[in-house]
């Protein structure tokens, strides 16, 4: 029965999303909401970015007809964080919001999600040798643990299908993890948007018709720090259903190329004094593209190096959590060193801006084409 509630809840997830995203869609070109191409972008065409009305339609309504709120009342914690969320990453989808602006908001959901919602990391179980930590401490971590990955599905966005991809892979591995553990309203929500990304991605794969945008990619983030939190809560529990250890090197396994892309980015431009949310073209998709890679080989590429680290942390645990964390972030970091050692491809693109303009565009530098040019570009199109 409970097989059949999750099967139920995913097929409605998916059917939802699948027919809100043609509607999302035209109402972008009516009213003109378009992503535009610019040199740091990598799409060469206007495509709207409102694809996470869609997740967020399909998502929320399928969990809302599936999880009972009387015997899980920190679920509408979590929906109103969702919700939160949502509308933050909509106004930035249409009217572009400040970094501050979008961070406060972030705030305002993760305090909603561990104040009202009951969510709070309280030991570190074992990492560094360490358990029981300070109710200071715990709020610190838990909080900068829902901000982080919170952002970090957010930043990898940056390629057809890649976020999108992860966003189902993280979402299968949790919600199968709470099926077997029975825990029955979190695999439920984990397949729920499971079933939302999987409709989008069929309108998401190269060449992408639509992006989630950061309506989508925030929620995304937002609901898998909500699982990798409670993940690492239970899943180490002496009572557990089904006892792992290691819980912390097993939940950044699942999370481990958006996470740790985007500690490494953050890193990079704090390092360089500038703000951790200035734009660059410094993450892992980027490094791969400027190595040769297509969009579809980037997305396949991170997915498979995602589910590597998952089997290597699952099967690692006896190695216990530091030793595991060790050797993953070996492995990662001398894989990003090859990438940055291995020279890059020059880039060449044409776009359009909405005006119909065709530019000719390499690295950061625009160069207008010749009408002699605009019509070659044309008929190549």
């Amino acid at each position: 029965m409970f097989g059949l509630d999750i099967l139920l809840t995913a097929s409605v997830a998916f059917i939802i999303t699948f027919l809100s995203i043609p509607v999302v869609m035209q109402v972008a070109e009516k009213k003109k909401l378009y992503d535009i191409p610019d040199e740091r972008k990598l799409h060469t065409r206007l495509i709207a970015s409102l694809g996470g009305v869609g997740i967020f339609a399909g998502f929320i309504l399928a969990s809302l007809l599936s999880i009972q709120g009387s015997i899980n009342p920190e679920f509408q914690a979590y929906f109103a964080a969702a919700i939160v969320i949502f509308f933050l990453g909509l106004k930035d989808d249409i009217m572009i919001l400040s970094a501050s602006k979008k961070f406060v908001g972030q705030l305002l959901a993760a305090s909603i999600i561990i104040h009202l919602g009951d969510l709070r990391l309280d030991s570190l179980h074992g990492l560094f040798g360490v358990e029981k930590v300070s109710e200071g401490f715990g709020l610190a971590i838990t909080y900068l643990t829902i901000i982080v990955v919170m952002n970090s599905f957010n930043l990898i966005d940056g390629v057809d299908g890649l976020a999108a991809s992860l966003g189902i892979l993280s979402m299968i591995v949790f919600g199968i993890y709470f099926f077997f553990a029975d825990m029955q309203a979190y695999a439920l929500l984990s397949f729920a948007m499971a079933g939302s990304l999987t409709a989008f991605i069929i309108f998401n794969h190269h060449p992408a018709k639509i992006f989630m945008g950061d309506s989508g990619s925030l929620m995304v983030g937002m609901i898998n720090s909500i699982l990798v939190i409670k993940f690492i809560l239970v899943a180490d529990k002496p009572l557990a259903t089904v006892p792992m250890n290691a819980v912390v090197a097993i939940g950044f396994a699942i999370l481990i190329v958006p996470l740790l892309d985007t500690l490494r980015v953050f890193s990079v431009r704090i390092i360089n004094g500038r703000s951790p949310f200035s734009p660059d073209r410094n993450h892992i998709h980027h490094l791969l593209l400027d190595r040769g890679l297509n969009h579809a080989a980037v997305t396949f590429t991170c997915v498979a190096i995602n589910v590597l680290f998952i089997l290597l942390a699952y099967f690692g645990q006896p190695l216990g959590p530091n030793y595991l964390l060790f050797i993953m972030l070996s492995i990662a970091f001398s894989g990003l060193g090859v990438l940055y050692y291995q020279k890059a491809r020059k880039r060449l693109v044409v776009s359009k801006d909405i005006n119909g303009k065709v530019e000719i565009k390499r690295t950061s530098k625009i160069f207008d084409l010749t009408k002699k040019q605009k019509a070659k570009a044309a008929s190549d199109n």
